[in-house]
Parts: C-alpha cells; sequence; structure tokens
C-alpha cells in the first residue's frame, strides 16, 4: 500500500534510479512516467546520499511545529478529561479552545474514547461498538423511550457524600433498601430534544400516561411525534393502556432487536448523560433535592447545554433549524 500522500510509488521511485543508472536523461524520464523533472533529481539526489533506502516511503509529518498546542494546554486538557470524562466539546467550552483542537490532543496523546471508559471508575472496559449511525431528518419522526432506574438518595445523604461505612442517623448508608424512583425519558431523534418525568414505577398506566403527556410536551414545542421506538418489556410489547395510548395518538410503534439495547441507542446515550452529569455528579441531601433539581438540568440539557452529535448546539436550536426550513 502506497504513502496516503506520495505522488510516486517505492516501485516507481526505483524505476527512475534504474533509468537514470541506465543513462537516461531526467527529461526523457519525467516525461514516460508524467512526472516533473524536480521530481526526479530529488529521488535521484535521495538516492545519492541514501541509497536504495532512501527511497522508501517517510512520514508526512513537518520536522517543526511552531503553532502547536504548548505542554501546558494540553496537560490542563488532558487533567480534565480524567476528572470529568467528558467529550472535546465540553472540554473546549471550560477550557476556552477549540473542539477540533482538544480532539487532536486526546489523539496525539493516545487518550481512549469514552464509550472504551467505565462511567463511573474511568478504568478501560470492552464495549460492543458498530459503525452504523442513522438520524431521522424530520423532528418526531421517531422518538426513542426507555426507563432509567435510580435508587433514592437517604435524608442527610447517601454512601456517596459519608462514604460507605458511615453511620447517618444510627443507621449504615450504604444497603439500606428505599427503592427506586423511574425516570422515563423520552429522546426525539433528529433533535434529541429531551423530556423527562420521575415517576413511582414502570407499569402499564403509568407508561401510558407518561406518553400520552410526552406527546403533548412534544407539540407545545411544534413537534408532531409520529413512531415511537421502545425496548420488548411486557408493558410496551402487550400492555393494553399503552397501546391504547399509541393508537388514539396516530403513534406507530417500533421495538429494538431482541437483546440489543444499543438499537435504542439515543434513549440509552441519554440515559448515561443523566447519570453522569446529573443524578451522580454531586452528593445529595436528600432525594427530595434531587428530584427538584431535574426539572432545571433538562430544561439546562435542551436549552444550553452542546450537544457534540449535534455540532456543538444544544438541541432546542434544530427545533428553530426545522421551522425556518418548513417556512
Amino acid at each position: 500500500m502506497a504513502h496516503r500522500n506520495a505522488r510516486t510509488t517505492v516501485y516507481a521511485r526505483r524505476l527512475i534510479v534504474q533509468r537514470w543508472l541506465g543513462g537516461w536523461p531526467a527529461a526523457r524520464i519525467a516525461e514516460q512516467l508524467g512526472i516533473s523533472r524536480a521530481t526526479v533529481h530529488k529521488w535521484i539526489r535521495r538516492y545519492r546520499a541514501e541509497g536504495w533506502d532512501g527511497l522508501a516511503d517517510r512520514s508526512s509529518r513537518p520536522h517543526h511545529s511552531p503553532t502547536r498546542t504548548c505542554a501546558e494546554v494540553e496537560d490542563r486538557v488532558l487533567a480534565l478529561r480524567a476528572t470529568a470524562r467528558r467529550g472535546p466539546v465540553f472540554l473546549a467550552r471550560e477550557l476556552g479552545l477549540v473542539a477540533s483542537t482538544v480532539g487532536r490532543i486526546l489523539r496525539r496523546r493516545h487518550v481512549l474514547p469514552l464509550r472504551a471508559l467505565d462511567p463511573v471508575t474511568g478504568i478501560a472496559v470492552r464495549r460492543r461498538h458498530s459503525g452504523r449511525r442513522y438520524e431521522h431528518p424530520r423532528t418526531g419522526d421517531l422518538v426513542h423511550v426507555d426507563v432509567k432506574k435510580l435508587g433514592r438518595v437517604p435524608d442527610g445523604g447517601g454512601w456517596r457524600l459519608h462514604g460507605r461505612s458511615e453511620q447517618v442517623r444510627g443507621r449504615k448508608v450504604h444497603g439500606r433498601a428505599l427503592g427506586y424512583d423511574f425516570l422515563h425519558v423520552a429522546v426525539d431523534d433528529h433533535s434529541r430534544l429531551a423530556y423527562v418525568e420521575a415517576l413511582p414505577d414502570e407499569r402499564d398506566p403509568t407508561s401510558a400516561g407518561f406518553l400520552r403527556r410526552a406527546v403533548a410536551w412534544f407539540a407545545h414545542h411544534g413537534v408532531t411525534v409520529q413512531r415511537v421506538l421502545t425496548d420488548n418489556a411486557r408493558v410496551y410489547r402487550v400492555g393494553r393502556g399503552w397501546a391504547q395510548a399509541c393508537i388514539e395518538l396516530g403513534i406507530r410503534r417500533r421495538f429494538t432487536r431482541p437483546h440489543c439495547p444499543w438499537t435504542n441507542g439515543k434513549a440509552e446515550r441519554f440515559n448515561r448523560t443523566l447519570q453522569d452529569e446529573f443524578a451522580y455528579a454531586r452528593p445529595w441531601l436528600s432525594n427530595t433535592d434531587r428530584l427538584a433539581a431535574l426539572d432545571s438540568w433538562v430544561h439546562a440539557y435542551n436549552t444550553r447545554r452542546a450537544h457534540s452529535a449535534i455540532g456543538g448546539h444544544p438541541p432546542i436550536t434544530r427545533l428553530a433549524n426545522h421551522a425556518e426550513s418548513t417556512t
């Protein structure tokens, strides 16, 4: 395989030298090979200086890079990446850099991508990855729905605040059976606009009620939901309330491939973001405090947070762009 930036292959360079050694003039060699005389003389000089080994491919990297980001800035990027575990768009905004520059720094320092790291510990793990990606062209064409279970926070804070072995009010923090909050999530495929509700369970009537409120919320933002994509949970497959809600709303149902949760990737990725940047981003003093902050975090996600999958813009901007394209 030839060097991707080379105008001639190693074979052609050898041919240049062989013909020159055979007495051919440089002008004739250049004419026969369709190259310039300067190129012919370059490889002859390289052969004279280094022999046949001098005709091998070399890196096209420059000997000096005066505009390369200084080591101090690169160290700051790596330090923030290690603590925040966020992508180039977030790091660039925090450090006042350009996202492409941050991306080059991470690649140059051989930093593993976020998908290859455990979201909690940051340890490298093996993850299933596919290069196949899709995005529906219009808002509302497909909405991803999922449920994220979060363990409730005890009054006074949990083990993330006090440690696993500490006691609060005479009881161990870790291992208390407080139950779960069920965060029902709906994410628009095109815009990544998200709607979230914290509900007491994930049963059929609860899920159907969430769908109706989610569709009404999207309609308030000018989005008409056409299809909904869910996993193969029983409530979505055979739940009568869920099916009736879809019929009344005129929504077609779609399901992920069995045992392939990544086919509902946008909802799964949003759940991870919700977990890393909201649920476990700080130690909460009570479950009430965390639930009270949910709506404001979702609003910031939709209107201010830079989204790497849509060019570093918040999801709300795609609604504006869609409205302009349809007028």
